[in-house]
């Protein structure tokens, strides 16, 4: 089985729901913890869909057709930049019943300048709340940047704007497996900068949910061998049935992940402040 096409990508939404999973919105998980106070509000067994769109969003908009038609919703992050940024996508996928949020980068944008990145980002927001009512937001990892936008927090704080999570800080990551496509597969943790929990992969490997196809996720989750509560975090631009698409797609991630790992080799070499 080809992986990284829609295909796939349907074949493990499938594999899913006939797991037992309910699939939630970042909102939704978000809602449901703050309704409680707690996790117990949330259903036994859960999924939560995260996308975030940093090219090519009539990708995403395929993608998002797609769990319509299996009744699952997502969460979609957008970038403010044209590469992300389609309004009519944007208005689509919002109409099918997902969730939209702000993937934000504004500490790169401004040069690590935190008050304007904070202006940046509240003009940012109220773009995107035109199409949605925005209650999270989701850093991108910009990892040709010096700057971490999550550094943003330090200043200020995201609640003040009526958003009410953002999943490197409100996930409990001690409940919930975390499994992102970055690096287009499923361990891409190796090259990632920032698109990680490297609190928990260690004992996430080491209870064997560490993964590399989608073929092994859809397996481990047909013979029940993953935890009751996960995050799938996937970039759309990878997931595609053209043959030249998805060609162009690994070429260009392999020489990514080179640089992305000499980047982070780098960055781990040097002195701590």
């Amino acid at each position: 089985m080809r992986d990284f096409t829609l295909h796939t990508y349907e074949l493990l939404l499938q594999a899913i729901a006939e797991a037992g999973y309910t699939f939630l919105t970042f909102e939704q998980y978000c809602e449901l913890k703050q309704r409680t106070g707690n996790a117990q509000g949330l259903p036994e067994r859960f999924v939560i869909l995260r996308h975030d769109v940093d090219k090519r969003p009539l990708y995403a908009q395929r993608m998002a057709q797609l769990e319509a038609t299996m009744g699952a919703k997502a969460s979609y992050y957008f970038r403010i930049g044209k590469q992300s940024n389609a309004p009519e996508c944007i208005r689509k996928i919002a109409a099918l019943g997902h969730e939209i949020g702000y993937h934000y980068e504004d500490m790169s944008l401004c040069q690590g300048d935190h008050n304007k990145a904070y202006e940046h980002f509240c003009q940012a927001l109220e773009y995107f709340r035109q199409f949605y009512p925005v209650r999270t937001c989701c850093m991108h990892g910009a990892p040709m940047s010096q700057f971490d936008s999550r550094a943003l927090w330090e200043h200020y704080s995201y609640r003040d704007l009526q958003l009410i999570g953002e999943p490197y800080y409100d996930v409990d990551f001690t409940q919930v497996l975390y499994l992102t496509d970055t690096g287009r597969c499923w361990d891409g943790y190796r090259y990632s900068l920032r698109d990680k929990v490297p609190a928990q992969q260690q004992r996430w490997n080491e209870a064997g949910w560490s993964f590399h196809s989608t073929d092994e996720i859809i397996n481990a989750l047909k013979s029940n061998r993953l935890p009751q509560a996960i995050m799938f975090t996937t970039h759309p631009q990878r997931w595609t049935n053209s043959t030249g698409a998805w060609l162009n797609e690994l070429i260009t991630q392999n020489a990514k992940n080179l640089i992305k790992g000499m980047l982070s080799t780098r960055r781990n070499q040097q002195p701590q402040a």
